[in-house]
């Protein structure tokens, strides 16, 4: 796998766009309730209470988007004592929950610094260049139908899961899918780990079509062992949402600056 850290494909413009939904992400992340564990290491059961009680409030849970039904009984945030040990209280929830609404709360939400991170270095890398390309209001509301799209898309196929699926991985798989089609041939620096980590500069159209392959390599629970705990299906289905809805703009995209002389990262001679 590899890791990409910059592309050569320079905007015009501010992508304030882009900004924003990174800067609320972070935001969003370092105050959500119970996540000061992660953050410290440290984390207690009172603090694994509320962040269960909050996630089950406000992340997509598959079997509530397709069968449209609320749970009987939800983690309230408490600490009880019961014949197993302490452990953290159930009850009926005490809330009313759009699960439509959930998606686009869920987008926002991560389960660690690595989730968060990794996820706001594709969009820092690839967001700008779309976003430019699609103008500030349309590049958001392709985010957010990619989004939708990738939460669906993977709550059709795991339609009786209880779990609650979080994260903006869909919404930026569509934005790497439509750089695939808009900018295949725009260079991409990476870092490739081979003893060490070697930098390479590739086409946008190998590190993309690469991640692609891998998860959906990954959503058919192959090669991995923790495909039940990533939602590789809403990866894929984001890709390929965002794909399609930029193809018309291909004809009029200009392409982006080529490096003379560069073969994979070095001058040929």
């Amino acid at each position: 796998m590899v890791i990409p850290v910059h592309d050569v494909n320079p905007v015009r413009g501010t992508p304030w766009v882009t900004y924003a939904l990174i800067v609320a992400n972070i935001a969003v992340f370092v105050f959500t309730p119970g996540m000061a564990g992660s953050l410290t290491g440290d984390g207690s059961l009172a603090q694994l209470c509320h962040l269960q009680a909050f996630l089950d409030q406000y992340a997509a849970v598959p079997q509530e988007l397709i069968h449209h039904e609320m749970p009987r009984l939800v983690p309230t945030g408490e600490v009880g004592v019961g014949p197993q040990g302490a452990g953290c209280v159930i009850a009926p929830p005490g809330y009313d929950k759009s699960p439509e609404l959930s998606v686009l709360t869920a987008m926002f939400l991560h389960g660690s610094w690595l989730h968060l991170l990794g996820n706001m270095l594709f969009l820092w890398i690839f967001g700008n260049n779309i976003e430019e390309r699609m103008g500030h209001l349309r590049f958001l509301l392709f985010y957010g139908v990619c989004g939708y799209a990738a939460s669906y898309g993977f709550a059709l196929a795991n339609s009786d899961s209880g779990d609650p699926l979080i994260g903006a991985s869909g919404a930026i798989a569509g934005v790497l899918g439509a750089y695939l089609v808009l900018y295949p041939r725009a260079r991409v620096w990476v870092l490739v780990p081979f003893l060490i980590f070697l930098p390479l500069r590739l086409p946008a159209w190998i590190v993309l079509g690469l991640w692609f392959v891998l998860q959906a390599f990954y959503s058919a629970g192959q090669g991995v062992s923790d495909a039940g705990t990533v939602a590789y299906v809403a990866h894929v289905v984001g890709f390929v949402a965002g794909l399609l809805l930029a193809w018309p703009l291909k004809p009029g995209t200009p392409p982006p600056p080529q490096p003379r002389g560069a073969l994979f990262g070095r001058r040929a001679r």
